[in-house]
């Protein structure tokens, strides 16, 4: 296994503007360098351990030849298999509001969105910024009331939500390894966990073709 670090904070400062393809530029080629240096190390698949940089996929793995597994399709997947029909995705800013993450969903008949109160939005961001310093005292309740927020206009469906973001399953310390579990009636989807599940189902079944 072979891990490539990037900085986070160089990451965001290298973001771009939806409606400017060319500001994405640095953006993407700085994952993608990370990708062609796994690559050349002689890994057999890669996959991208974080939820922002999937609103540009298909971009960062252009000219990359070695399967990358996306964390969006696996959490889509996964989502239609469980009969969802509607999703909340809570996350940053870029994957609340992306485009590409509303469409990965409807590829599999789901309608997904980040939520549409601004309060809930900036208070999303606000708990990923404190769970990255490691506060975790009271996030499952600050969790909790984001999810009331945005379903106060009716889901026509059962409430099902996506935790876009390796630090939010962070906030329920007792499922955070979870791929799915329940909470206050609300049904949760672990996108880092559903993404390292895919990863050792593709590895195991890479293992055993090679060996056939």
């Amino acid at each position: 296994m072979t891990i490539e670090s990037l900085d986070v904070n160089r990451a965001v400062s290298l973001l771009g503007v939806d409606d400017d393809e060319e500001s994405w530029t640095q953006f993407d080629d700085y994952h993608r360098a990370a990708l062609r240096r796994l690559e050349t190390s002689g890994a057999d698949f890669a996959l991208i351990a974080s939820n922002t940089p999937h609103h540009r996929f298909a971009s960062i793995v252009r000219g990359i030849e070695i399967p990358v597994l996306s964390t969006l399709d696996v959490v889509a997947k996964e989502s239609a298999r469980i009969g969802a029909s509607e999703v909340l995705i809570l996350g940053t800013a870029v994957t609340m509001r992306s485009a590409k993450f509303r469409e990965g969903f409807a590829k599999y008949g789901v309608e997904a969105s980040g939520p549409r109160d601004e309060a809930a939005t900036a208070m999303t961001a606000g708990l990923i910024a404190e769970l990255q310093l490691g506060k975790l005292e009271g996030t499952a309740a600050r969790l909790a009331k984001i999810v009331r927020i945005s379903f106060k206009e009716p889901f026509r469906t059962r409430r099902v939500v996506c935790l876009a973001c390796t630090e939010l399953p962070l906030a329920f310390q007792e499922q955070k390894t979870r791929a799915t579990f329940e909470h206050d009636g609300i049904l949760y989807l672990n996108s880092t966990a559903l993404h390292i599940d895919a990863a050792f189902d593709f590895a195991v079944d890479h293992s055993m073709k090679a060996t056939e």
